[in-house]
């Protein structure tokens, strides 16, 4: 072994410096493994990974009532409006968005794609004619995107009515046990490519029901998300009536019926169906 290793030190320079290059070669990484390295850190993030990031940010001091600033609604809602169907992983003919065969009411699916105490993002899958009942959003900021189809909504905020108030809400004097009186904010529908909507806690529609006029999908945002009803954000149903039918001597003008109701609070309806299924789009990627 000693003999060895003394003949080996006795090799020539030129042959020395070759072992040398050699080594440094086998330890150096291939150009075509560098540039492999490089994309992969340098990748653009997908769409939804863009979305998750924001929301992080967006609602990382968020919580039941806070509402973001008018900045980072502005952004957040920016990121969602260039997102579609194919940014999530959805096509029209999933069968999510087809006709049963049954004639009892249609489930809806909800794709899960992130959910933590300040925030939750996922998919509603509306097959054609499927309703969302009229529900409400306590202490939320929602941010919904209507990724493809067509969709009637409708939703209210609670009227709140000054001790000077001259509205025709004075009727408020003889609102029944039970029922609420509430402002109509959208009745429209939506076909998309269209917009993102935005509710609030207090206003911007925080009360809606979703009627699918075709399939159609939604990808919502909310924050902070549902709770148990001990925290007091547990989702809660409505009856609706027309406003003429508990208006005592309320009269409305013209050009203003259709625009009140009354709200009762129910049960969640023995009709309504919401089924999960697995998000198969991009994945999200936490940074530790």
């Amino acid at each position: 072994m000693r003999v060895q290793g003394e003949l080996a030190d006795q090799r020539t320079p030129e042959l020395s410096a070759v072992a040398r290059e050699l080594t440094s070669e086998k330890r150096r990484p291939s150009s075509k493994k560098n540039k492999r390295k490089q994309k992969k850190v340098g990748s653009t993030p997908s769409a939804v990974q863009r979305l998750f990031e924001t929301c992080k940010e967006v609602f990382a001091d968020g919580g039941a009532g806070i509402v973001p600033s008018p900045e980072d609604v502005d952004r957040l809602r920016s990121v969602l409006d260039y997102i579609d169907a194919s940014d999530v992983g959805l096509t029209q003919n999933m069968p999510y968005f087809r006709h049963g065969a049954s004639t009892r009411t249609l489930p809806i699916t909800y794709l899960h794609i992130y959910k933590c105490d300040k925030l939750s993002i996922g998919i509603f899958c509306l097959p054609p004619s499927a309703v969302i009942p009229l529900h409400n959003h306590p202490g939320m900021t929602v941010f919904s995107k209507l990724l493809f189809g067509s969709m009637h909504i409708k939703s209210y905020d609670w009227v709140n009515v000054p001790q000077n108030s001259n509205e025709i809400v004075k009727s408020l004097h003889f609102q029944p046990p039970g029922l609420h009186l509430a402002k109509v904010k959208t009745d429209s529908v939506f076909t998309a490519p269209c917009k993102t909507s935005v509710l609030y806690p207090e206003d911007g529609g925080n009360m809606h029901c979703f009627t699918a006029r075709s399939s159609c999908a939604v990808l919502d945002v909310l924050g902070p998300p549902y709770s148990n009803p001990d925290d007091g954000r547990d989702c809660t149903y409505y009856n609706e009536f027309h406003y003429k039918s508990f208006s005592g001597d309320g009269n409305l003008a013209p050009e203003e019926d259709g625009v009140y109701a009354w709200l009762e609070a129910k049960k969640k309806p023995d009709d309504f169906f919401v089924v999960g299924a697995k998000y198969r789009g991009p994945k999200i990627i936490e940074q530790s």
